[in-house]
């Protein structure tokens, strides 16, 4: 069974693109430019919510929704 990393959708995006061989291939894949990966991996830009997603389903990352402990009014 593959082990479950945890953080958030940025930290696991940051850490995909950083251990990833080619942002070449995940800019041609995806369709979100190489410049905008760099910044990203490096922390200087944040990233739209459709060019994370896009990155998700390339990376295979999915996110899980947990139950509410307690009820908000």
């Amino acid at each position: 069974m593959a082990r479950r990393k945890t953080g958030t959708m940025t930290d696991l995006l940051r850490a995909a693109l950083l251990d990833c061989e080619s942002w070449n291939a995940v800019e041609k894949a995806t369709g979100v430019k190489r410049q905008s990966l760099a910044k990203f991996a490096r922390g200087e830009q944040s990233m739209h919510l459709s060019a994370a997603e896009k990155l998700a389903v390339y990376f295979n990352i999915q996110a899980v929704q947990l139950r509410s402990k307690s009820k908000h009014k």
